[in-house]
């Protein structure tokens, strides 16, 4: 299985070379996180794709993780703050313009979303969205490497500053979760050639028959 090799090659990069990854392969591992999965199929965070220099210096302020700025791009996966039902509306029509529905088509989806979501707070709907980036993150990481790309998933960074700088809460979004992307300096990174250490599968997972 080719991706059990491609899993096995990858590993959190802490230096990077200076070399930059081609656009093509950035628009794929951008594709391959639209199509992930997401819970009721809703979407609930955006992505923000970074190469600006300056930018991911101001970013990297105050962060251990250098990897923010000495990389080829930042990818920033940004959840709503809030699941309103303007935004389910509009997304169930899609949903609907998209499958060549009539308009209404989906109306039963869509009061059934409003009515769960409804009674949520912001800071339950926060929650949701943030776990909802994190499956983004984990297809973008085996994206990249299938492309033989290397990344870096970081929760090593300031969100506030993340908000601000991006301009973020105007959007109703906030930051959950940032990840480089670029190529490894394998002279200078430390964990290059080390071995990829995990539990034996027996211990890791349980089989119940």
């Amino acid at each position: 299985m080719e991706l059990i090799k491609n899993l096995e090659w990858r590993y959190a990069v802490k230096k990077y070379s200076d070399e930059s990854v081609s656009e093509d392969k950035i628009d794929r591992i951008v594709e391959a996180i639209n199509l992930t999965a997401s819970s009721c199929g809703l979407q609930p965070y955006r992505l923000f794709v970074i190469t600006n220099p300056e930018l991911r210096q101001r970013l990297g302020e105050g962060s251990f993780n250098a990897q923010i700025h000495a990389s080829s791009h930042l990818l920033v996966f940004a959840g709503l703050n809030e699941i309103t039902n303007e935004y389910i509306t509009d997304y169930v029509e899609m949903m609907e313009q998209q499958r060549n529905l009539e308009k209404g088509g989906l109306k039963i989806l869509e009061d059934t979303l409003i009515d769960y979501f409804s009674p949520q707070t912001p800071q339950q709907n926060t929650i949701w969205s943030d776990k909802q980036a994190y499956i983004g993150l984990g297809t973008a990481l085996i994206a990249a490497a299938e492309l033989k790309v290397d990344a870096t998933p970081m929760e090593g960074f300031d969100p506030k500053l993340f908000d601000e700088v991006l301009g973020l809460s105007g959007k109703g979004l906030h930051a959950s979760v940032i990840m480089s992307l670029g190529y490894r300096d394998a002279d200078n990174d430390y964990l290059a050639s080390v071995q990829k250490v995990r539990l034996p599968i027996g211990e890791f997972s349980t089989k119940i028959n």
